[in-house]
């Protein structure tokens, strides 16, 4: 097992580098920089590359509407060349809001898009000639758009690596069940190791059932707030957890809307369904304190690991146990590098 740990787009950028570069050294093995409508994440990504040696960098995520399939492929061909083959490609749909309204595209076919741009990106990685016509990309052109002169072209580069690997942030139904089949890695959000399957477990096996061995083993990254000590235990463990409160609220009660949201669908499927519903009547209504102060403690605890080195211990097994394969951290009190060398201790005892 793995360990990660998430750069946000809000905050002092440098002061999050110089950690992860402290962190490298007790034992971070990936970061993932977010990018959503903030800075872009790929010049985040050559600038870490730069200042870490080992460490793997990874987009969480790219949207697969704003870049074309080629510039998609091109640009992690490149993070991957000035990394020296430690980039991760992390891929998303986003939603409607920041792709119709911050980028002016229309949101269409996500889960389509998303298969075919990962097809695209292997076949350009490969330097086979970029010939494609699938329901969301065409390329070149079909006759009577354009001039008519595109041509299909290859990469010009010989990529450090030609399967460089993609993780698709995929949160329901057939997403899912497609991610498990053609992506390399799985970024969920809200993962419960002890009740995930109530919520993914049929999309997950029905894709694994579909996907090719050559592949290898589906990638989970998940995880969340870390605390480890004896004195988060019990009330203080709530101490810690109320501080995400607002979060989930905004999640499962302001994201969407009212009746599209998926992770509000999610803690319904955990089984806070009158919980979830609550929240988000709350929210909307623009009480968000009320509405933070519903999240469910069960919801909070589930999807984090605060507590003492016991408890922690077997939060991990119950992660290993579901088959999440990066543990991504967030270290939220303590020492980070301590919380790292403990979380690496206890993951390779």
């Amino acid at each position: 097992m793995k360990l990660s740990m998430n750069i946000n787009y809000v905050g002092d950028f440098q002061a999050a580098v110089e950690q992860v570069v402290t962190l490298e050294k007790a034992g971070l093995d990936i970061v993932l920089i977010a990018e959503a409508y903030s800075f872009d994440a790929i010049s985040q990504v050559g600038y870490i590359a730069a200042k870490t040696d080992r460490v793997e960098i990874g987009t969480g995520i790219l949207n697969i509407y704003s870049r074309t399939p080629a510039l998609m492929a091109m640009t992690a061909a490149g993070c991957d060349y000035v990394s020296n083959g430690r980039f991760i490609l992390g891929l998303g749909a986003s939603g409607p809001q920041v792709i119709e309204g911050f980028h002016g595209m229309p949101y269409e076919k996500p889960m389509q898009r998303i298969k075919e741009y990962i097809e695209a990106c292997r076949m350009i990685w490969r330097r086979e000639p970029f010939d494609y016509h699938g329901k969301t990309i065409e390329a070149p052109l079909a006759a009577g758009l354009g001039t008519g002169l595109g041509k299909p072209l290859k990469l010009i580069n010989h990529p450090v690596r030609s399967e460089i690997p993609i993780w698709w942030a995929s949160l329901m139904g057939l997403s899912v069940t497609a991610t498990a089949e053609v992506a390399d890695g799985w970024l969920p959000i809200f993962f419960d190791p002890t009740k995930y399957v109530d919520v993914w477990g049929d999309e997950l096996k029905a894709g694994l059932a579909k996907r090719d061995p050559s592949l290898g083993q589906l990638q989970i990254s998940a995880g969340g707030v870390v605390a480890i000590g004896d004195e988060f235990e019990g009330e203080g463990r709530f101490k810690v957890l109320d501080h995400l409160r607002p979060q989930l609220a905004l999640y499962v009660g302001g994201m969407g809307a009212r009746d599209k949201n998926f992770y509000n669908t999610i803690a319904q499927k955990y089984g806070y369904v009158e919980e979830a519903i609550e929240i988000q009547d709350l929210y909307l209504d623009g009480k968000k304190q009320e509405a933070a102060a519903a999240v469910p403690k069960d919801l909070l605890e589930g999807t984090n690991l605060v507590g003492s080195v016991g408890y922690v211990k077997e939060r991990i097994a119950a992660y290993k146990e579901a088959g999440v394969t990066v543990l991504s951290v967030n270290p939220i009190a303590g020492d980070p590098v301590k919380t790292i060398e403990t979380l690496r201790e206890i993951i390779d005892a």
